[in-house]
């Protein structure tokens, strides 16, 4: 029987992080996000970002004996965007090709129950 684990990936328009967890999701096993794996800041939330640090979890994962996970993914959600962002994709397809048995996909984006008020005022945010 192989062992399960829960890939955490929260995907913004300004990074991504993935957490690699238990099955509990209480422990902790590896942990990564853009800004550990490209240079530039404007580049941190990209698919390429997100399939670096991808490949460096899966390699983590297999180093700990976990072959197979469940992956999480979430948007920043309450009073922002519900909207992951362009690099959530590409993690979870080379978590795939990386070797890792993926089972459940699921959003896990908060969603507001009528909340706090959106950032940017009556008219919005102007351009």
């Amino acid at each position: 029987m192989a062992r399960w684990g829960i890939a955490h990936i929260f995907a913004s328009y300004n990074n991504i992080i993935i957490t690699l967890t238990d099955i509990t999701g209480a422990e902790t096993i590896a942990r990564c996000s853009g800004g550990m794996v490209v240079k530039a800041a404007k580049d941190e939330s990209s698919p390429y970002a997100g399939m670096r640090a991808a490949e460096r979890i899966a390699d983590a994962a297999k180093e700990k004996g976990v072959l197979s996970v469940h992956v999480h993914v979430r948007a920043p959600g309450g009073n922002l965007s519900t909207s992951p962002g362009p690099g959530a994709q590409a993690a979870i397809r080379a978590l795939a090709r990386a070797g890792i048995r993926i089972g459940r996909i699921e959003d896990v984006t908060p969603i507001p129950h009528d909340g706090t008020k959106k950032p940017g005022g009556r008219r919005g945010r102007r351009v």
